[in-house]
């Protein structure tokens, strides 16, 4: 029950980054050769969403909303598989559901948010989003290594969604989430849907090499901050107080 409440939680929030994200981009015709308010605004929207998300639903799932995001876990070893095989499959529930409620409001010649290749390479795509996603993924993954960072967790992870839209919609749109670029695109038709796979392939490549870059520059801290954590160990005959004496002395 309680993994089905998470993966609920997870397509939720997998819907609504796709309505309101995707959804400002057609709202506002955002197009990625000119950079004017339209092309802001949508990068904002994306990192908005997810403050809310994660003020939302981020006690109950995490809002990972993002495979990228959860591959990394799993390679950070903070999911099991089955966790994550079903918090994947309940974020491409959303977005699919997302982008059916886009393409109903906007029709398909809107272009539902969709992204696209930059300069029809296959390769130079993948290599930003990679990129991208490995920027966003390695944010995530610090900010929520501490506890204490709880509170500030949500809109540090939206201003990092935010600034990897504002850098990366010209070139592909920014998809950093295998999920967000494939709701839409099954419903966009045509090349969207015919190069959505670099869309897919290449978040999960970021993702997974942030766990790996994350985890090997953060073991040697966590083990020093373990260290200076543990208390230290006291002698107990040393720390030990001596017994007063207060029996009197026998008289011969």
């Amino acid at each position: 029950m309680q993994l089905l409440k998470k993966c609920l939680a997870e397509c939720l929030g997998t819907f609504v980054l796709v309505l309101f994200g995707c959804g400002t981009a057609c709202v506002l015709n955002c197009t990625a050769s000119v950079p004017n308010e339209a092309y802001f605004m949508t990068a904002l929207a994306f990192g908005l969403v997810i403050v809310a998300m994660a003020y939302s639903i981020g006690n109950i799932s995490g809002c990972h909303i993002n495979p990228a995001v959860s591959i990394a876990m799993l390679v950070s070893k903070k999911m099991t598989p089955k966790e994550f095989c079903a918090y994947v499959a309940s974020q491409f529930i959303g977005a699919i559901i997302g982008g059916a409620l886009l393409l109903a409001f906007f029709g398909s010649e809107s272009g539902l948010g969709t992204n696209a290749l930059y300069d029809n390479n296959i390769w130079s795509s993948m290599l930003i989003e990679v990129i991208l996603t490995f920027v966003f993924v390695i944010a995530i993954l610090g900010v929520t290594s501490k506890t204490s960072n709880g509170a500030v967790a949500g809109i540090v992870i939206g201003l990092t969604l935010t600034l990897v839209h504002v850098f990366g919609i010209h070139f592909t749109g920014t998809s950093v989430n295998p999920a967000r670029s494939f709701g839409p695109a099954i419903f966009a038709g045509g090349a969207a849907f015919t190069n959505v796979w670099v869309f897919i392939l290449a978040p999960l490549v970021g993702g997974v090499l942030a766990a790996a870059v994350y985890g090997f520059l953060a073991k040697g801290s966590e083990e020093e901050k373990e260290e200076d954590a543990a208390p230290a160990v006291k002698s107990t005959s040393a720390s030990a107080p001596r017994p007063k004496t207060t029996g009197k002395k026998k008289r011969k």
